[in-house]
């Protein structure tokens, strides 16, 4: 939760204190905010509004601005000439913009404002992508990637500010799960309708074109649901310098090596079956499954977290998703990138946002600036992944090597974790 999720780096005041601190937490953590504020009539209804706003607004900046690009490519490097290479530049080039609009995010200049930069960055992403669908110049399409990149990440940032604030102080610890489950909602959705365009002939340009219209649609909706601000409590606390311990860096780099494993199936996993010779209603078949195992992740893994640990889930996330990332091209077709996908979808999200609640819990003292270190690792190699891969495959003319490299990332990020990260007893 396209960080397919990411974390509030930097947001400023109490702001900062009360979403950055609580936005990984588990129901039966997030569960003590109750206290914060007594149900009243009608309060319900409003918080499942807010949920649904937070969903929809995933939906649209991450489902479709972030991943969109992953269905639609194939057909964009037949129609353009582009090669492996050309398209992993492209992708990395909304990476980049998405490590930049965090780091941007993280000085404060949105406080009171949330709802306005939410609003406008969900705009931009329609326009965006509506862009997409009119250009074909090789450096102009990076340069919308790009802006689509920066534009999900306020989105994504300010969004969850305040949704999760409202679910916080609501004392719903669902209000998480269906947040970030947008992302696969909008991923699923737009498999649907990539699928519904190829029964009906339409082009790449025409997938582009009506993804900008479901994302002015979704909009309307976020526009009327979404709360005026963010639900404060307490007072601001400055941060002290974030001491480095073994189990931090570990974690840290751990964390920046499974950006760079996830990404590379989750740019090139529709790209994997056209090139293994299945159809392009196959491709959103599969894109498809990735959404529907997606959606629910964060909350299905939860009862794990509370039989294992977080570490050894995020660990076991890692390892699951490696599988899925070598059975996407060891497998034959249909069953390899269905396995791949499904396995990519119930884990990446989930992976994502435990590997930050660690954090939290081995920097208590400075979360913040931990969230927002770790959150720059998983960026650089969010960076890395499409673009090593694009060469990887252009030098081998298959995408095997660089989805194996990818595999054995996720598998040496899953051993850190294990080793360097486990809980010691007193």
């Amino acid at each position: 939760m396209e960080r397919p999720a990411g974390c509030l780096p930097g947001l400023s005041g109490s702001l900062r204190n009360q979403i950055q601190s609580n936005l990984w937490l588990s129901p039966s953590l997030m569960s003590q905010s109750a206290e914060f504020a007594a149900p009243a009539p009608g309060h319900d209804r409003r918080i499942l509004a807010t949920a649904i706003a937070g969903a929809l607004a995933m939906a649209i900046a991450m489902g479709l601005g972030r991943f969109f690009y992953t269905p639609v490519l194939p057909a964009m490097m037949a129609g353009l000439g582009l090669g492996p290479a050309e398209a992993g530049w492209i992708a990395s080039a909304n990476y980049v913009g998405y490590l930049l609009g965090a780091i941007l995010a993280a000085y404060g200049w949105a406080e009171g404002i949330e709802r306005k930069v939410a609003l406008s960055g969900l705009v931009a992403t329609a326009l965006l992508l509506l862009a997409m669908g009119v250009s074909s110049n090789f450096v102009v399409l990076a340069a919308i990637r790009f802006l689509a990149g920066l534009a999900s990440a306020f989105v994504m940032i300010f969004t969850s500010a305040i949704v999760l604030s409202h679910g916080l102080a609501a004392g719903k610890p669902w209000v998480q799960s269906s947040h970030f489950g947008g992302v696969g909602v909008g991923i699923s959705l737009s498999a649907i309708m990539f699928g519904l365009i190829i029964l009906a002939d339409g082009g790449w340009r025409m997938a582009w074109i009506m993804a900008a219209v479901l994302a002015f649609a979704s909009l309307a909706v976020v526009n009327r649901y979404l709360p005026q601000g963010v639900v404060r409590t307490g007072p601001a606390r400055k941060e002290p310098p974030l001491t480095w311990t073994p189990a931090l860096l570990a974690l840290t780099i751990a964390y920046g090596i499974f950006g760079f494993g996830y990404i590379v199936t989750a740019t090139f996993l529709v790209a994997i079956v056209r090139d293994g010779g299945g159809s392009s209603l196959f491709e959103a078949g599969v894109w498809l499954a990735t959404g529907i195992a997606a959606a629910p992740s964060v909350a299905y893994w939860l009862p794990a977290v509370r039989r294992a640990g977080l570490v050894n889930v995020f660990a076991i996330g890692c390892l699951v998703e490696a599988l899925g990332v070598a059975a996407s091209v060891l497998v034959p077709l249909p069953a390899g990138p269905i396995i791949g996908g499904m396995l990519l979808g119930g884990t990446f999200i989930m992976v994502t946002a435990f590997g930050l609640q660690i954090g939290r819990q081995l920097a208590t003292e400075s979360p913040r600036r931990a969230l927002a270190l770790m959150t720059a690792a998983f960026g650089t190699g969010q960076i890395f992944g499409p673009v090593v891969a694009g060469y990887l495959a252009d030098w081998t003319g298959t995408y095997t090597w660089a989805s194996l490299a990818a595999a054995a990332g996720l598998l040496a990020s899953s051993a850190i974790v294990l080793v360097f990260c486990k809980p010691r007893a007193a």
